[in-house]
Order: C-alpha cells, then structure tokens, then sequence
C-alpha cells in the first residue's frame, strides 16, 4: 500500500509539474484565472477532483 501510494504521489507531481514546464505563460494565465475565483467556484474544484480520484481508484485499485 505505501509503494503504491508513493507511485501516485511521484505521478501526480509529473503530471502537475508538467503545464509550468512546458508552457509557463499559459499556467500564470490558468493560476491568474483561479486567484479570480471565489472560495465556492475553489471549492467545488477540489470536491470535482477528490470524487473524479475515487471513483478512478474505486474502478482501476
């Protein structure tokens, strides 16, 4: 369970790591944009996120 949790750790950090490194103009857009967010439109980012990662783990761990 930990190597696995670890592996999607490191993914996630290659996959974040990947919009600044190949584009930085578009990620300062991209983070300009969600600084202009409220807390509610944030929010419901992260709730879409976090059910989009468990239904994935659900049906593929």
């Amino acid at each position: 369970m930990g190597d696995a949790l670890l592996g999607a750790l490191a993914l996630m950090l290659v996959i974040e790591g990947l919009l600044p490194f190949i584009n930085p103009g578009a990620w300062r857009q991209v983070f300009a944009r969600m600084l202009a967010m409220s807390d509610g439109q944030i929010r419901f980012i992260g709730l879409s996120s976090i059910i989009a990662g468990l239904l994935l783990y659900a049906f593929w761990g």
